[in-house]
């Protein structure tokens, strides 16, 4: 079975997350969500959820691409992520290209390009 995972806060989800999600569950079997959770967000992005961890937990779990949603929690752990949920394809929107290609020694490394006018 193939493994992706990507990440990312959902926050009032909109046609351009359900297109990622989408293109990224064709890249294999499996896809995983790392949901930014509320600290996270504040703490390290500086931003406030519209919608708490939970609800946009239960939003993502409601899209039949998702088969699974974790907590992403800090910047740092993509690595341990990626090993310990057997990862082949690690994947994120273009406006991250290059940000995450020192995660090629563990994975394919896939930016996908976002929606116009999103």
């Amino acid at each position: 079975m193939k493994r992706v995972i990507t990440y990312g806060t959902y926050d009032l989800l909109h046609y351009g997350h359900i297109n990622l999600l989408r293109r990224a569950k064709a890249l294999g079997d499996y896809l995983i969500v790392a949901l930014s959770t509320d600290e996270f967000n504040q703490d390290a992005k500086g931003k406030k959820t519209y919608f708490s961890y939970e609800i946009r937990k239960n939003l993502l779990e409601s899209i039949r691409y998702v088969d699974l949603v974790i907590p992403e929690k800090n910047w740092e752990q993509k690595i341990a992520d990626i090993q310990n949920y057997q990862v082949d394809v690690f994947v994120m929107g273009d406006d991250w290209a290059g940000k995450f290609d020192f995660l090629k020694d563990y994975c394919d490394v896939v930016y996908l390009e976002r929606t116009p006018d999103i």
